[in-house]
């Protein structure tokens, strides 16, 4: 009897705290009921922080593009969840905002396309990133083959891909040069064939990086960096000395840097052009028919006197002056603005043996 009442104790006894839990719940879901409708605008905060925003732009090294790629603050693994593919190395493409937010849907990460956020745009706009291969780095390349495997003095060459260097892009993490795998050359005509890579780059096992061309002769030319108006001086800084091939220059080109800087641009010239003879001048400090001072110059004398120069010069230039009074010309040399020096004759004397 005992053990029966005791055991009847304790049934009532849990039933009595399930009972009691249960009012309590039911008491919290109508408090939160009444306070969801006691404060709507509460709730309304709580929701826009669910809110997700995009990223406008999207730059990455990869083949896939991810959620955290496109939505920042995502979770490590809703981050890694691949979305789409990326455009090809080096190209930009772009995705529709509809797009993302249906793949968004499926993956689990919204419930509703109206958390994603995007303020202005319809699309995300997406460049893979690459190194870019340009010209420069394959005549490089090829030069130092050629000096390698065929003994070809390179200095004194450039090299002329047939149609022009082709566009390529590989993976932005590579960093090393660029090398020749395969190479002929014909000694004769010059052409040759080749072959480079970059070593690990899978873009370039897939595309292989096939030229062909010819090496020309270069000249030293000096380049304008900038274009450079008529009158103005040439600075040190304006100019650079590269070398071009020498079948492409016209008429005679300037090829030591020292004979333009200083030197007064006769004509506009361009950036990037070869600069001739006649394009520059010194600078002329005197102009035709300037009233200049001639200074006559002896041992124990000086004489100076009013003159008209009867030609324009630069300084260092010999210029015919002539005395207004006299009517005598002279000639001199330039040694200041408005300056003309003239020293007296000094003839020979015969030896009496």
């Amino acid at each position: 009897m005992i053990r029966l009442s005791l055991a009847s104790f304790l049934i009532a006894a849990a039933l009595f705290d399930a009972g009691a839990a249960s009012a309590q719940q039911g008491r919290a879901q109508a408090v939160g009921v009444a306070m969801a409708s006691a404060d709507p605008a509460q709730a309304a905060p709580a929701q826009q922080a669910r809110r997700l925003r995009l990223r406008p732009e999207v730059n990455l090294g990869r083949d896939l593009v991810t959620f955290g790629d496109l939505i920042p603050g995502l979770s490590g693994d809703l981050a890694s969840i691949a979305a789409f593919r990326a455009p090809a190395l080096g190209e930009t493409g772009t995705i529709q905002v509809s797009r993302i937010a249906e793949a968004a849907r499926g993956a689990g990460i919204v419930r509703d396309g109206a958390e994603l956020e995007s303020t202005g745009f319809s699309q995300v706009v997406v460049t893979r990133v690459a190194r870019r291969i340009g010209a420069s780095e394959m005549e490089a390349a090829v030069k130092i083959g050629l000096q390698q495997r065929f003994g070809v003095d390179v200095r004194l060459f450039a090299l002329a891909i047939d149609g022009g260097a082709p566009t390529v892009a590989i993976e932005p993490e590579l960093t090393g040069e660029l090398t020749v795998s395969d190479l002929s050359f014909d000694a004769r005509s010059r052409r040759l064939q080749a072959r480079l890579a970059v070593p690990g780059s899978a873009a370039m096992r897939l595309k292989p990086l096939r030229i062909s061309g010819q090496i020309v002769e270069t000249v030293e030319v000096v380049v304008p960096k900038r274009t450079i108006a008529r009158g103005d001086t040439v600075g040190k800084d304006d100019v650079v000395v590269e070398r071009r091939p020498r079948d492409g220059q016209v008429g005679e080109v300037i090829g030591d840097a020292r004979a333009a800087i200083d030197k007064v641009a006769r004509r506009a010239l361009l950036a990037g052009v070869p600069l001739r003879n006649g394009d520059v001048q010194r600078e002329e400090i005197i102009a035709k028919g300037e009233l200049v001072t001639i200074v006559y110059e002896a041992p124990g004398l000086l004489i100076t006197m009013r003159g008209r120069a009867g030609e324009s010069g630069a300084m260092g230039d010999v210029v015919s002056v002539t005395n207004p009074q006299s009517k005598r010309t002279l000639q001199g040399t330039i040694t200041g603005p408005g300056r003309v020096s003239v020293k007296p004759a000094i003839g020979r004397i015969a030896s009496a043996q």
